[in-house]
């Protein structure tokens, strides 16, 4: 073997001796090209370990968190931001230590609220989660830094620490009135997924029955104002129409924080190539989760399949919860949940980038948010490893820094660039939902 190889090494070495200079130059592997081959091909452990360094250098930002909510739901002491101790590894996907080891630079913590029901009025339980997030960000301030610009998240990464944005989840949150809307944006809001699963009086969810054909008039009078202020117009959970219209009226770039590629996964929740292949002129990024159910169709049909046999068991024992109970058990046990990986999820990158280009990606975990998770994705600590897995496919650094939070801040960026125009130009809408849309 060595005499065969010495042999093939001289005829080589031989033959770029009586080439031209330009083709040697073809011939010879470069040193980068050769190390980022190197690289893909290394081990995990390796990978993992080159992603750590390149993180060091570019800050990670998540699109969408949901400690506050999970705080307010807490089992033990709910809404209680002391004894839902960060410091300690607590019951959730979120804390401090598994924070810095997934390599975290920045968060929008999501201040959602529920759309369903609204008895005990929306704007108190918004101000409430706000109040959550904020009493979190001040209790930790050698991690937290409150951050409300691009330029925050920054300064806050050259320190050490973590930029902390709010991310409003749901429209509904505003009651149809451009007065909250800014309200919410002086308390610190610096996106707003235009709704949640519920369709709106002025917008169309993607999980529920259409009524407006995606935006009405005042709908898209809420997207100029959100411009106006420099609020992140974010399209996750909105249905087809809403995307389309919304990037057709937005002066800003667009988000969707917690989305994945429906050209992979045919669900309502996520983003229509027809939709991605717009995001190049409008400059914005969609912002992948690790929803099992959104990044797998084996686990989207399975889901479509429980219901199925749960609406069958309900007709077979109308009001015998326990004969219910008790038969959707024997079916699952028959038909055991399969399981998301980090693979599925890469798969929706690759098919983002494809179609939008790697400028328009991001990551939006959900943490908190979700009870099922991505195989090797369990909480917040595990972004390296999905970052090894791109590595392994050929993602380049920069396209990686990109991904980790390089776009986004690209997108916070314009949102407050566009806004110091239009502040300039355009006063604060006084245009009200009855003026647009007429009573309901």
């Amino acid at each position: 073997m060595l005499k065969h190889g010495r042999e093939s090494l001289m005829l080589g070495l031989g033959l770029m001796m009586a080439l031209p200079t330009w083709a040697v130059a073809q011939v010879a592997p470069k040193p980068a090209a050769a190390a980022a081959v190197a690289i893909r091909e290394a081990s995990l452990d390796a990978r993992i370990a080159y992603v750590r360094k390149l993180l060091r250098n570019t800050p990670l930002v998540d699109g969408h968190n949901d400690l506050p909510w999970a705080m307010r739901e807490a089992a033990k002491d709910p809404l209680d931001v002391v004894a839902y101790d960060l410091r300690r590894k607590t019951a959730g996907m979120t804390d401090i230590a598994r924070l810095r080891k997934g390599m975290v630079g920045g968060q929008f913590w999501s201040v959602y609220i529920p759309g369903e029901v609204r008895d005990s009025g929306y704007a108190r339980i918004q101000l409430e989660q706000i109040d959550i997030a904020k009493r979190v960000i001040a209790r930790y301030p050698d991690v937290f830094v409150p951050a409300f610009t691009a330029a925050d998240v920054r300064k806050a990464y050259a320190q050490g620490k973590i930029g902390s944005l709010l991310g409003m989840e749901g429209g509904h949150a505003i009651e149809n009135s451009l007065g909250a809307l800014r309200a919410y944006y002086e308390l610190g809001a610096r996106y707003m997924t235009l709704t949640h699963n519920v369709t709106l009086d002025w917008a169309d969810a993607a999980n529920d029955v259409p009524r407006n054909n995606g935006l009405t008039a005042f709908g898209k009078e809420v997207v100029r104002e959100m411009n106006r202020l420099g609020m992140i117009v974010d399209l996750a959970h909105t249905s087809p129409a809403v995307m389309s219209q919304a990037l057709s009226v937005t002066e800003a770039p667009v988000i969707w924080s917690h989305a994945a590629a429906r050209g992979i996964t045919d669900v309502p929740r996520n983003v229509p190539d027809s939709i991605l292949a717009r995001l190049p002129k409008n400059g914005g990024v969609v912002m992948m989760t690790f929803v099992p159910g959104f990044v797998s169709q084996t686990v989207a049909n399975y889901g479509a399949q429980v219901t199925a046999v749960r609406d069958s068991i309900a007709k077979r024992f109308p009001s015998d919860n326990d004969a219910q109970f008790k038969a959707v058990a024997a079916w699952r046990e028959t038909h055991p949940t399969p399981i998301a990986t980090i693979s599925d999820v890469a798969d929706h990158l690759d098919h983002i980038k494809k179609i939008a280009g790697a400028a328009h990606v991001g990551i939006g975990g959900d943490f908190d948010g979700i009870t099922e998770t991505v195989q090797g994705l369990e909480d917040v600590s595990t972004y390296p490893t999905l970052f090894a897995e791109l590595l392994k496919r050929g993602w380049t650094d920069t396209e990686l820094k990109g991904l980790a939070g390089e776009n986004v801040l690209r997108v916070l960026k314009g949102a407050e660039t566009v806004s110091s125009l239009l502040r300039k130009t355009r006063p604060a809408s006084t245009k009200t939902i009855q003026q647009l849309d007429g009573h309901r």
